[in-house]
């Protein structure tokens, strides 16, 4: 894991704050509609970047947990390869977005970020499991 990934990752979560006065950069993304259905049909790795605090409000079945405090450090864990897609969720989009980037800066082509995040999806009443419950891969 390099440091001017971490460096770089560290910075782009402080300015958050400050994306919504910054003008946008087209980072692939996908709506929920299609990463749930992407998902379910097990054509892309979800990874669930909220915390763990987080996570215990419920996640999407099979997904992989992988806190954004973690990434830098487990950057190795996330697939890299051009076909195995990746979709990065976390709550509403903000932190997955900037993961995005970040990765995209590290040389990941196949990361996209969901549009809406998981309070769209419970929202919407879609199935969550508890992480303990977990089926599938908790980490990549």
């Amino acid at each position: 894991m390099s440091v001017v990934f971490a460096r770089c990752l560290g910075a782009l979560v402080m300015a958050l704050s400050l994306q919504a006065c910054s003008p946008e950069v087209a980072l692939p993304n996908v709506t929920l509609e299609q990463a749930r259905a992407e998902h379910e049909a097990g054509k892309v790795v979800m990874i669930d970047i909220r915390e763990s605090q987080e996570h215990a409000t419920g996640v999407a079945q099979g997904v992989v947990l992988l806190p954004m405090s973690q990434v830098a450090q487990r950057v190795a864990e996330i697939p890299k390869q051009a076909d195995q897609p990746v979709l990065l969720i976390c709550n509403t989009q903000n932190r997955s977005r900037a993961v995005t980037e970040a990765l995209q800066e590290q040389g990941f082509t196949n990361i996209r970020y969901v549009n809406g995040g998981m309070s769209e999806w419970a929202k919407r009443g879609w199935p969550m499991v508890k992480p303990q419950d977990l089926v599938g891969p908790s980490k990549p």
